[in-house]
């Protein structure tokens, strides 16, 4: 299941919640998968404050944002991954109220190693999510 981890300076956003939601969706929209519990309740994201003096570019600057995702190996092919980066980028802008963020804005796209989606206790294989969604979708 995509994770996705915004790092931002303390009061970026003001509703931290929705952010963390339309992100969460937003993945899961450019990985076009369905929209059942196991990924609805297991993809998520978190939206970090952090306070000026933690981090800094070379230059010294404190006025961007970092997201982290991760994701399962091969989820995204490379119209996805522009997709995504950009539709992210957009999304912490309108949720900080300032346009120019897009520009400050660094989305790095992790790819989990085989068995790295640890869901309740079980840590799964590509092969095995799939499997179960099939099972899943087959009981619906």
């Amino acid at each position: 299941m995509p994770m996705l981890d915004v790092y931002a300076p303390q009061g970026t956003f003001n509703d931290k919640k929705a952010l963390a939601k339309e992100l969460a969706e937003t993945i899961m929209r450019w990985e076009k998968v369905p929209s059942i519990p196991f990924f609805t309740d297991n993809t998520a994201a978190f939206v970090h404050d952090l306070d000026t003096d933690s981090f800094s570019t070379a230059a010294g600057g404190t006025g961007h944002v970092r997201v982290n995702v991760l994701t399962n190996a091969g989820a995204l092919n490379r119209e996805q991954q522009l997709g995504l980066v950009k539709d992210i980028s957009a999304l912490v802008a309108a949720a900080a109220g300032d346009a120019s963020l897009v520009e400050r804005t660094w989305v790095t796209l992790t790819e989990a190693v085989p068995g790295g989606w640890g869901i309740a206790g079980h840590a799964y294989t590509n092969e095995e999510i799939v499997q179960t969604v099939r099972t899943l979708l087959d009981k619906a």
